[in-house]
C-alpha cells in the first residue's frame, strides 16, 4: 500500500477509540486529516472535539464538527494525533506541522494518547527527524546556541521566505543533529530553556497506543 493508503487505515482505526458521548481531542498533520474524514461519519454520536490547531478547527468544523476551546471542557477521555517520529517505549518526535505547543496541552488534557502513524516513523532512537522547537522570536539565537553546545544546529522554520509564525505567533526552530536517548530528561531541560514555549519532543506526554500502517495491516502497540 501507498503511504497515502497507510493513512486512511490508520486514520479509520482510530475510530474504535472515539468514546460515543465524549468529546474527543484531535491533532494536526496529514494522517491526522484522515482520521477526521472518518470521524465525520460518527459525529451524531459526539459533542464535538477540542483541536490543536486552527487547520484541524477549520476541517472539522467543514464536516459539521463541533469545536470546542479547551478552556470550555474538562478532561478528555482520548487524544487522537500523528508524529513525526515514535520509539519503542511511545517517546515520540512532534512538531513537523507546526502545532507542538497545541497538541501538547490537548494532549495533556486527556486520558490516553493515540498515536496513528505508518511504519515509517517508527524508530530506535529519537533524532532522524529534525527536533522542533517554538521558541519567543528573540530567544531563537540564544536557544540555538544552546543546542550546538549539545552538538544539534538549529535551523529557523520558514515560509514564503519569511520565518513561519505559529498560531500562537511564534517562531521554530528545526534542530538536527541530534540522538535523544533519553527523552525525559531531554524534555524537561530544554523546555527550561528562557524563551522555549515547548520542545517537540513528547515523552511526559507519550503515546499509551499506537496504530502503526504496515504492509500487513494496522499493528496495534500499547506502552
Amino acid at each position: 500500500m501507498t503511504q497515502d493508503e497507510l493513512k486512511t487505515l490508520v486514520g479509520q482505526a482510530a475510530l474504535h477509540y472515539v468514546v460515543p458521548g465524549e468529546i474527543v481531542g484531535v491533532g494536526t498533520g496529514s494522517t491526522v486529516n484522515k482520521f477526521i474524514e472518518a470521524l465525520a461519519g460518527m459525529r451524531d454520536q459526539i459533542p464535538g472535539a477540542v483541536s490543536s490547531s486552527q487547520a484541524s478547527t477549520e476541517r472539522l468544523q467543514a464536516l459539521g464538527i463541533r469545536v470546542f476551546d479547551a478552556n470550555e471542557v474538562g478532561e478528555l477521555a482520548v487524544y487522537i494525533d500523528g508524529a513525526d517520529e515514535i520509539d519503542g517505549r511511545g517517546f515520540m518526535i512532534k512538531g513537523g506541522g507546526a502545532a507542538l505547543t497545541r497538541e501538547k496541552i490537548v494532549a495533556a488534557q486527556s486520558r490516553k494518547f493515540i498515536c496513528i502513524a505508518d511504519e515509517s516513523k517508527r524508530v530506535e532512537v529519537l533524532g532522524r527527524f529534525p527536533v522542533p522547537v517554538e521558541v519567543i522570536p528573540m530567544a531563537a539565537r540564544q536557544v540555538g546556541r544552546r543546542f550546538a553546545a549539545l552538538g544539534g544546529q538549529a535551523q529557523l522554520r520558514m515560509k514564503d521566505g519569511q520565518p513561519l509564525v505559529t498560531d500562537n505567533g511564534q517562531h521554530i526552530l528545526d534542530v538536527s543533529g541530534l540522538q535523544v536517548r533519553d527523552p525525559l530528561a531531554f524534555e524537561s531541560e530544554v523546555n527550561q530553556w528562557p524563551g522555549v514555549v515547548t520542545v517537540g519532543i513528547f515523552a511526559h506526554q507519550k503515546a499509551s497506543v499506537c496504530l502503526l500502517g504496515t504492509a500487513r495491516g494496522v499493528e496495534t502497540l500499547a506502552y
